[in-house]
């Protein structure tokens, strides 16, 4: 039986290579994020002519609940009931907590945090009836950890650790799982982007500054590979995840052990 999976925030970077492992894994996937219908069309096609899968692209903005509403009625219209979330939709910014704009953290809190409860009451009913489901939650490092002018991120994504573990326990009995998976520094364009941006400041070399700030983050040297996060997800999602839930799962390098 196919089933189909939903991640948010998945026309590039993290979401994407997310998707990329479902795909791979045999199920239906539907895109979703900001981007214009034709590139995400784009993209989702492309996706599934490298796995000969159904895939589609469905825009939304994650900060209204009734786009929510009509994204989840769409999916399933086309793609049939969703079996798989991944809530890995995200937006940040960067500003001493004294500065910060409040429309910023608001939007924060609705994209980050609000949108993938609304996500999970739309679906947990479908996925009791079916007696199958999985809830995969993209929280961060920082979900363990302050840091400086990142109050949104930081707040955010602590607080999804403690509603993947409030979902696990209120579906324990339902064949659904809920796990939080804890990225450490992904080299996403939007990462890159920022190094770039302080390497114009700073007149230093992108490459050895890129170098320097995966290093700082991850004891490997390195930035955390996009596909083993999806790896992660994918396994968490097939059958032999079925024991795990209430789990919050690092991938980071060994970054929290230091």
């Amino acid at each position: 039986m196919t089933r189909t999976a939903l991640v948010t925030g998945s026309v590039g970077g993290l979401g994407l290579a997310i998707a990329e492992c479902l795909a791979a894994a045999g199920y239906r996937v539907a895109l979703n994020g900001l981007a214009p219908q034709d590139e995400g069309e784009r993209i989702a096609g492309e996706l599934a002519q490298r796995h000969d899968i159904h895939t589609e692209y469905f825009g939304a903005d994650l900060s209204r609940r009734d786009r929510i509403e009509a994204l989840v009625s769409t999916i399933e219209e086309r793609l049939g009931a969703i079996d798989v979330l991944v809530n890995n939709a995200v937006v940040r910014h960067f500003a001493p907590v004294d500065t910060f704009d409040p429309d910023s953290w608001q939007r924060a809190l609705d994209v980050n945090l609000t949108a993938p409860f609304h996500l999970a009451r739309l679906l947990i009913a479908g996925m009791k009836d079916r007696g199958w489901g999985r809830i995969v939650n993209i929280a961060s490092y920082y979900g363990y950890r302050g840091a400086e002018n990142r109050i949104d991120y930081v707040t955010t994504k602590t607080a999804l650790l403690g509603m993947t573990r409030a979902l696990a326990i209120e579906c324990a009995k339902s064949g659904i799982t809920a796990n939080a998976v804890c990225p450490g520094s992904v080299g996403t364009e939007a990462i890159l982007g920022r190094i770039r941006g302080m390497a114009d400041e700073t007149g230093a070399d992108f490459e050895r500054l890129a170098e320097s700030y995966a290093a700082e983050r991850n004891p490997m040297g390195r930035f955390v590979a996009a596909e083993s996060v999806g790896a992660m997800v994918a396994f968490l999602c097939s059958d032999a995840g079925r024991d795990i839930s209430g789990a919050i799962i690092p991938v980071d390098g060994g970054w929290l052990a230091r």
